[in-house]
């Protein structure tokens, strides 16, 4: 179980507090969208809950524990085995080939690149970029990296899977793909998926609606 209790944050001291105290609970099997205008703190919460940012009041707990007290060693751990992040812009490597950026989380997990090879192939062939493999994250489209990222944030099957805006740059088709595999990530396979969006295609198929 991840949740938040009576969480606050703020980016400097003396700036403006964000969320006024959350306490909020994020259910296993299921996906919550964060929404809420911009400047509320969609991202930056999905940034608390994945252990990126310490809050400034409240904690972030998992499986009951106060994680976000931990030490740096700790949480590193913890996001490397059970989270999955997709970032807003998709934080490829421009140096790397497609595959090795989404082999990238096995290798932080202590994984062997081959033990997790064909996973990563078999996810770019869902994503229908399995031609894309060899290819560095230049030569693909803004589309097109916003799956790769998807790819890389499934595949270890963590079981917290945390997206910002992960059909932003997507046509329809391709965000129902990538909406349909976290939905598919959560409900068949008990993740929790915690999205923050303003999409109203990605809303109106969310389990749960946390407005910020």
């Amino acid at each position: 179980m991840l949740g938040v209790r009576d969480v606050r944050f703020a980016y400097r001291k003396g700036a403006e507090e964000l969320f006024g105290g959350l306490t909020h609970d994020f259910a296993p099997g299921r996906v919550t969208a964060l929404t809420g205008a911009s400047g509320r703190g969609k991202s930056t919460l999905l940034y608390l809950v994945g252990l990126l940012l310490t809050p400034t009041g409240g904690q972030v707990l998992l499986d009951g524990e106060p994680v976000s007290e931990a030490s740096d060693a700790v949480r590193a751990a913890v996001r490397a085995r059970r989270v999955g992040f997709v970032f807003q812009d998709s934080e490829l490597d421009p140096s790397r080939r497609v595959i090795d950026s989404v082999l990238e989380p096995a290798l932080y997990a202590g994984h062997l690149r081959e033990d997790k090879l064909q996973r990563a192939r078999a996810l770019l062939e869902q994503f229908g970029l399995g031609h894309r493999a060899d290819h560095r994250p230049g030569q693909v489209s803004g589309g097109q990296a916003q799956r790769l990222a998807v790819c890389r944030a499934l595949l270890l099957e963590p079981d917290i899977v945390l997206a910002d805006e992960p059909t932003g740059n997507l046509d329809r088709d391709n965000a129902a793909l990538v909406l349909g595999a976290l939905v598919d990530v959560a409900r068949g396979q008990g993740a929790t998926v915690v999205i923050a969006t303003h999409d109203p295609f990605v809303i109106a198929q969310a389990d749960e609606v946390v407005q910020l």
